[in-house]
């Protein structure tokens, strides 16, 4: 009966020490976003004068405003937030004699992807494919797609294919990612009213809490002008300060289609890449480069994982979840540093 008592005591002892070492550990752990009713999530990017990302701010140096109040910040967070990407590589005409670097560039952003981090691969062309059929973070797996499963060239169904890559982050949790790279207009051959327009996938980027970043190729036409100043810390590209917008309106679908015959563009087309892209990605607090060679492809992959990696977790709890879209406004103290983060929310109650 003694021995039996002192057994049950010690196994009381025990399950003590281990809820309170579970307890204890639970407090240290760094502030996470899960999709709930009360937690509005905003990543930001701060840059300084130089261009240079500025990892190690505290939080009494943001404040976020909704609809011009301001918030008091709930969460925030400086370490490594993982990230959830789908990234989008245009396969068109124009671009044959490029797809194998930009394959290549496309590796490096995969080989600097962290254990936590999950991404599946898409290319867009005659048609929108994304693969595998769930996000891994198998790295084995993700350059085996880049290799030997992106499809052969043709049209430009640039914002179809953006809408196709939010469809398959719906259902993720956390920060989800649309990497696109392209160096045309959107040109899809369908002409149908499915298509997905620059207002319509705008829209729902910013409704669905989706960051878009773009990567656009300059044309190398003789008659292309050498557009791109370098900036932001990115070789060749148009750096931190990217121009805003925003849109209204409804849903696209698939499309294939043609550029003028496959990569010939017809008179008018410019020589650069869609003038949507810096739009979509400074709504959804993105990052826009332009790039005027191939030679920054591969340095450009690895920046944008650079800069993903060392965004700022800001949280606050919305005073209204009256289901409209809610400006925000982002704002930093102290000077020479420049912030970007996405400029609107849903106020819903769920997701």
């Amino acid at each position: 009966m003694g021995t039996t008592r002192i057994r049950v005591r010690a196994f009381i002892f025990l399950l003590g020490s281990v809820l309170i070492a579970a307890a204890l550990a639970a407090q240290q752990q760094e502030p996470t976003f899960k999709g709930g009713i009360r937690t509005v999530a905003v990543y930001a990017t701060v840059t300084g004068a130089n261009g240079r990302l500025v990892p190690d701010l505290t939080r009494d140096v943001f404040s976020i405003f909704d609809n011009g109040k301001k918030q008091e910040l709930s969460l925030f967070a400086n370490d490594i937030q993982p990230i959830t990407v789908v990234m989008m590589l245009d396969r068109s005409g124009s671009m044959v004699g490029n797809f194998e670097l930009v394959e290549q560039a496309a590796e490096q952003f995969v080989n600097v992807m962290l254990p936590a981090d999950k991404a599946r691969i898409g290319s867009f062309s005659n048609r929108i494919q994304v693969d595998p059929r769930d996000f891994t973070s198998d790295h084995d797996e993700l350059l085996k797609i880049l290799r030997n499963d992106l499809q052969e060239e043709g049209p430009t169904p640039l914002w179809n294919a953006v809408n196709v890559g939010i469809t398959a982050l719906l259902h993720q949790q956390g920060r989800r990612v649309v990497l696109v790279f392209t160096d045309g207009m959107d040109a899809p051959m369908n002409f149908s009213n499915n298509n997905s327009s620059l207002k319509s996938v705008m829209k729902r980027a910013e409704e669905e809490d989706v960051m878009v970043y773009a990567i656009g190729l300059a044309s190398s036409m003789p008659s292309s002008r050498g557009r791109g100043t370098g900036g932001g810390g990115y070789p060749g590209g148009r750096g931190a300060g990217f121009p805003g917008g925003s849109g209204r309106g409804g849903r696209g679908g698939f499309g294939g289609g043609g550029r003028g015959g496959f990569g010939i563009p017809p008179a008018g087309v410019t020589d650069h890449p869609d003038e949507g892209l810096p739009k979509i990605a400074a709504a959804t607090g993105g990052g826009y480069f332009e790039l005027t060679t191939t030679a920054d492809l591969v340095a450009t992959f690895q920046k944008v994982a650079d800069e993903l990696h060392h965004q700022y977790a800001l949280g606050f709890t919305p005073t209204s979840l009256d289901g409209k879209m809610h400006t925000l406004d982002v704002r930093i103290a102290g000077q020479g540093m420049t912030v970007r983060a996405r400029k609107s929310y849903l106020a819903r109650n769920e997701r």
